[in-house]
């Protein structure tokens, strides 16, 4: 069975870029935000229980409502424990099938919250992206047009990155790209290496 690598960080941390240079070199890279956003659409039965949840209102003709959901899950923590309690059980399902495919020494896991939901404990190593936090929002800015306000209430939601550093295996700080590559040259490298 392949070693899976969780690959975490904040928003804008460039998770993506580094999961992207990964594939590159070969490694097999499963987005868990892709394969929730796949699953709420495509899978009946969670589908069933977001109606459920939300009311016939999260669906508009078969796509989901995100702007909907996102407004109520944003104001409401019951709510968003409760969306997570339908979606990550599915997609830990989903995960584990992709997984028993692989025939890579290792792959790559990406989760946007692995240590907030305790998922570190089912990975073998944990990789955590970093990067300064107004660098963080200049990227976020340039890739979803919002406000620097928007992007400090959600970060406002997320860890710290001193919590995740306590918890992380391997902490990558990505704020010089030529400097990041030659990182996940050295960490693919390690983790080809690692033991049963």
């Amino acid at each position: 069975m392949a070693k899976v690598i969780g690959l975490t960080g904040g928003i804008g941390s460039g998770k993506s870029r580094v999961a992207e240079a990964f594939a590159a070199l070969g490694v097999p890279c499963y987005i868990a935000d892709n394969e929730a956003k796949n699953i709420m659409v495509e899978n009946a039965e969670v589908k069933k229980k977001i109606t459920a949840l939300f009311g016939e209102k999260a669906y508009v003709n078969t796509a989901l409502n995100r702007a909907f959901i996102s407004g109520v899950v944003f104001n409401d923590p019951d709510k968003l424990a409760a969306l997570n309690g339908i979606v990550h059980p599915a997609v830990g399902q989903h995960f584990s099938h992709w997984l028993s495919l692989q025939t890579s020494p290792y792959v790559i896991k990406e989760v946007a919250i692995l240590f907030e939901t305790g998922g570190h404990a089912y990975v073998d190593k944990s990789l955590l992206i970093t990067a300064p936090k107004e660098l963080r929002i200049q990227r976020v800015m340039e890739r979803d047009g919002c406000t620097k306000e928007d992007i400090l209430a959600r970060m406002a939601n997320q860890w710290e990155d001193a919590e995740r550093i306590a918890l992380a295996d391997f902490v990558l700080h990505n704020d010089d790209w030529s400097t990041t590559a030659q990182q996940i040259q050295l960490l693919h490298s390690r983790f080809l290496a690692l033991e049963d």
